[in-house]
C-alpha cells in the first residue's frame, strides 16, 4: 500500500506525520535542470541518441527528484512538488511528476502538489478530479493535497473542497504569498480598514469551518498558503483562520527567517508546516556543504534539510 490509508482525514494525517518526525517542515521540489549536478545534466551518449530532448530532461528530473526524496525522507513528513517545472517538458515531464509523487508516497511522505489551479466551476471540477482523484481509493500518482487559487471565488474552490472531502485529501488556498509584488494586491486596504488578504482569509476560514471538513485534530482539510510578512499582519491572519493549517513558503532562499515563520503557528506549536525549496535541494551549490561533502550532492541536500529542520524546531521549542 502507498502511504497511509487515504480515508483518514488529511489534517489528521499531516499532523500525525509532523509529530512522528518532530518536524513541522516540508521540502519543496522545484527542479531546474540547468542547476542539476553535472552528472545528471549529461546523459550517456547511448541514451542521448535514443531519446528526444523532452525524454532526456524527464530522465534527469526523475533522477534528481529521486535523489532528493532519498536525501530528505528520514527527516521531513512531507514534500511539495511544483508541477510547473515538469510541464515545461510536456507529456514526458508530466509523467515524471506523477512518478515522483508515487515514489515520494512509497517513501512514506505526504505529497503536496503545488499546482495553483482554479477556473470557472465546470473547469475547476475537471482540475479537481485530475489532481485529487474521484473517490476514497488510493491512486498511484495522485497527491495528498494541492494548492488552489481563490481569485475565481467559491465557484472555483468548491470542486476542490468536494473532491478533498470525498477522498480524504486536502487543499491549501492561496491567502498571503511569498512574492514581493503580491502586496500590491493582497495588501490593498478595503473600506472597513482590513486588507484584501484578510478578507480572503475570512472567506477561506468560512469554507474551512464546515464541520464535515474538520478532522479530530480540530483542523480542516481546507488549509491556506500563508507566507510571513510583518509579524503583526501575519499573526492577524493566524487569528482569523483557527481551523486552517498553514503551508508557509518563503523560508531560506526567499529571505524569510525561522522566527518570522513561527508567527504562522498557534501558541501550542501546531497549525503550520514551513516549506523550503532552493536552499535545500540545491545545497550542493553552497561552498560550506561542498567543502564537507565534495561531489556527494545527496549528502549536501541531507545536511541542508537537517539544518532546516533544526532551525524550525528551535523557534517552536
Amino acid at each position: 500500500m502507498i502511504g497511509d490509508p487515504i480515508g483518514v482525514h488529511f489534517a489528521d494525517r499531516l499532523l500525525a506525520a509532523i509529530r512522528d518526525k518532530n518536524a513541522a517542515v516540508c521540502v519543496g521540489l522545484d527542479p531546474l535542470v540547468e542547476r542539476f549536478p553535472a552528472a545528471l545534466r549529461v546523459p550517456a551518449q547511448s541514451e542521448a541518441r535514443s531519446q528526444t530532448a523532452d525524454e532526456r530532461f524527464a530522465t534527469a528530473l526523475l533522477a534528481f527528484g529521486r535523489g532528493v526524496i532519498r536525501a530528505v525522507a528520514a527527516f521531513v513528513p512531507a514534500i511539495k512538488i511544483n508541477i510547473a517545472f515538469f510541464e515545461r517538458y510536456h507529456a514526458e515531464g508530466v509523467h515524471a511528476y506523477h512518478q515522483l509523487v508515487h515514489d515520494a508516497q512509497a517513501a512514506g511522505l505526504i505529497v503536496i502538489g503545488d499546482v495553483k489551479r482554479a477556473d470557472i466551476g465546470h473547469s475547476s471540477t475537471q482540475y479537481a478530479l485530475a489532481h485529487l482523484g474521484e473517490s476514497d481509493a488510493a491512486h498511484a500518482g495522485v497527491v495528498d493535497a494541492v494548492t488552489v487559487n481563490p481569485y475565481f471565488g467559491y465557484d472555483a474552490v468548491g470542486p476542490f473542497v468536494d473532491a478533498a472531502c470525498k477522498s480524504g485529501r486536502g487543499i491549501f488556498v492561496l491567502v498571503q504569498t511569498s512574492n514581493e509584488s503580491a502586496a500590491a494586491i493582497q495588501g490593498l486596504a478595503l473600506a472597513d480598514g482590513s486588507t484584501v488578504c484578510q478578507r480572503v482569509a475570512h472567506l477561506v476560514e468560512g469554507w474551512a469551518a464546515d464541520p464535515r471538513l474538520v478532522g479530530e485534530c480540530g483542523y480542516s482539510c481546507v488549509g491556506a498558503v500563508v507566507s510571513p510578512r510583518d509579524g503583526e499582519s501575519t499573526m492577524r491572519v493566524r487569528e482569523i483562520m483557527p481551523h486552517c493549517l498553514f503551508l508557509v513558503p518563503g523560508f531560506g532562499a526567499q529571505g524569510r527567517s525561522a522566527e518570522e515563520a513561527s508567527k504562522c503557528f498557534k501558541p501550542d506549536g501546531t497549525g503550520a508546516i514551513v516549506t523550503a525549496s532552493r536552499s535545500v535541494i540545491y545545497a550542493y551549490e553552497q561552498a560550506a556543504h561542498r567543502e564537507r561533502f565534495g561531489d556527494d550532492w545527496e549528502r549536501c541536500v541531507t545536511e541542508a534539510c537537517s539544518d532546516f529542520v533544526a532551525a524550525i524546531r528551535a523557534v517552536l521549542r
